[in-house]
């Protein structure tokens, strides 16, 4: 069994124990906080950053305690980060549906549910919690599914930030003409890091697409080696919880630091 594979029987297993009826969860979904769409910003910015609530990791272990998500998120925000990106998954990376509920209501940009979405109901879920975007993994998804759920996606309101590691995950993915796709340069089935995939599928990927750069990002040079790549975005976690200064290390990540007089 890969580590994918591990992770998703986990989610599989914790979704069971906290499913509520449709009934419930799409009377939930009528009072959950309006969608904020951050399609245009990630457009329009030279680079966006997307900073990530993450307590821990498969490949590291834990990273930082984060007894206050939403305080974290706050610094992400004032420093410039253009969304908010929140772990719900639990086994692996410490996270919850919580953590979702209390970043979602101290921060006004965007929020992405980053989970392993593998269930229908999860997107119901992820809007009833106020989850602006979603994430699908090419990894972990049949053709049939990848569709079927980037369409339920837009049907709530939100968009989908569709995850490829390899030039077959990317033409899939390109078949449900996506418009945000995110580059992961970590196989999440081995968890493996390799820091030449972005440069490799970047330049099949068309430009009027959001092209976010996952993994291995951790410095200013690193940011700025992706941009010139052709990313729009980059997806930051480690680096920033692990910061003793979350927001210094946003503001230094965007450049914005070097700015000031």
């Amino acid at each position: 069994m890969s580590v994918l594979d591990s992770i998703i029987e986990g989610v599989r297993e914790d979704l069971a124990s906290r499913r509520l009826s449709m009934a419930q969860i799409s009377e939930a979904i009528e009072s959950a906080p309006k969608v904020r769409d951050p399609l245009a910003t990630l457009l329009n910015n030279e680079i966006s950053l997307i900073a990530e609530v993450k307590r821990a990791s498969p490949s590291k272990g834990p990273l930082a305690s984060i007894l206050d998500p939403a305080a974290l998120a706050e610094q992400y925000e004032s420093a410039g980060a253009t969304m908010i990106s929140v772990l719900t998954e639990r086994r692996r990376f410490g996270g919850s549906l919580d953590d979702l509920d209390a970043v979602r209501s101290r921060v006004d940009i965007p929020i992405l549910r980053k989970d392993f979405m593998i269930d229908e109901y999860q997107f119901f879920e992820a809007r009833a919690h106020g989850a602006d975007v979603v994430l699908l993994i090419v990894a972990a998804l049949g053709s049939n599914q990848i569709k079927d759920y980037h369409e339920l996606t837009l049907e709530l309101g939100m968009r989908a930030l569709v995850e490829v590691h390899t030039h077959d995950e990317l033409e899939r993915a390109l078949d449900i003409s996506p418009q945000i796709i995110g580059i992961n340069s970590r196989n999440l089935k081995t968890l493996d890091v390799d820091a030449t995939v972005f440069a490799e599928l970047i330049p099949r990927i068309p430009r009027d697409l959001v092209r976010v750069a996952e993994s291995g990002i951790s410095t200013r040079s690193e940011v700025e080696h992706a941009q010139a790549q052709g990313a729009t975005a980059v997806l930051v976690g480690e680096a920033l919880v692990r910061a003793g200064d979350s927001a210094a290390a946003v503001r230094e990540l965007l450049g914005l630091d070097r700015l000031e007089p």
